[in-house]
């Protein structure tokens, strides 16, 4: 940073300083724990020493509040990948199911809303495809918040419901499937270049909500990115303007991940073994019938508490496959 031609570069810059203020910001949140372990272990020894029995309750307090703030900073130091702190952009997607599987993926847009809302993160639809009777046969969501990508990355696979169908006469139960994807928001200086000979760009009339206003126009746009097949669309907004610009960040983000992961699978397989979105790898089930439960095949993480989970309740998940090192899923 002292070189004179530092500045030169000022995204490059800008990376430098931000990176040094993260890093800064982690020493000292680490140094201030450690005081407070050493203060309080002086605290601990007076009391003990006096035979000041009344002081334990304080005490015991003060530790279990360290405890947590120790999780945290730990919890923090698995969040240091180069595009953890960026947001997030889901993709969810039905699968085998029908109906089902498209009402599973509005239970899950539902899910993720809540967690975000929790966290006080901005959750926005970008796009969505509605199923036949009900649901969605995709959704589009970007997630802005601090280490937002960091955190749905574990969501990254095949979610699978089991229930009771609300939609069979019949009642009998049903599985079904949806996956989603998750690739970090690029902000700022594009990572590639996504040449204008590279995009196919196609218009076309928007269907399901939005008015009549959304339905009698060309509105909707559908981009094509004709090196690596990757497509997206949006037709949420009611002008074609507003769509392009929506999709275009939603292919950036994209494209810009479909690169890093070919980068990633040549030089380490993408962590020892690829993590494929597919039909046979659900990396969570939620199993509302016969018995009520939510299990990650990834980490064994369950609980009975299916609601809460639906409710956006699923940090506890999420935390338990950062401490597992982002392990791919388990064949089930």
């Amino acid at each position: 940073m002292g070189r004179p031609d530092f500045w030169d570069n000022q995204a490059g810059a800008r990376g430098v300083t931000e990176t040094l203020s993260r890093l800064r910001e982690t020493v000292e949140s680490w140094e201030k724990l450690k005081r407070d372990a050493d203060d309080l272990g002086l605290f601990f020894e007076l009391a003990r020493t006096e035979g000041d029995e009344a002081s334990a309750p304080d005490l015991a307090g003060d530790l279990d509040k360290m405890e947590a703030e120790y999780r945290g900073l730990e919890l923090r130091s698995l969040l240091g990948g180069p595009r953890d702190r960026a947001g997030a952009i889901m993709m969810i997607h039905a699968g085998a199911g029908g109906t089902e599987a498209c009402d599973w993926v509005a239970m899950l847009l539902r899910m993720y809303r809540r967690w975000a809302e929790e966290r006080g993160y901005e959750a926005e639809v970008l796009d969505m495809a509605p199923g036949e009777e009900a649901g969605f046969r995709s959704v589009t969501l970007s997630v802005k918040g601090p280490h937002a990508y960091g955190y749905l990355k574990a969501e990254r696979g095949v979610h699978r419901l089991v229930r009771i169908s609300p939609f069979d006469s019949a009642k009998r139960r049903h599985t079904s499937f949806a996956s989603a994807d998750v690739v970090p928001e690029v902000e700022g200086e594009q990572e590639i270049e996504i040449k204008d000979e590279d995009l196919r760009i196609d218009t076309f009339r928007a269907h399901g909500a939005g008015g009549q206003h959304v339905n009698k126009t060309d509105s909707a746009v559908r981009m094509t990115h004709i090196p690596t097949g990757i497509v997206v669309q949006c037709q949420n907004e009611r002008s074609q303007y507003k769509n392009r610009v929506t999709a275009m960040r939603v292919l950036s983000a994209r494209v810009a991940e479909h690169y890093r992961r070919l980068r990633e699978e040549e030089l380490a397989k993408e962590r020892g073994e690829k993590q494929e979105i597919a039909w046979g790898s659900q990396i969570r089930s939620y199993i509302l019938q016969p018995y009520q439960m939510v299990k990650d095949h990834r980490t064994k993480h369950e609980t009975g508490r299916v609601q809460a989970v639906m409710d956006g309740e699923i940090q506890p998940f999420i935390e338990a496959f950062l401490r597992s090192g982002g392990k791919p899923a388990a064949r089930e």
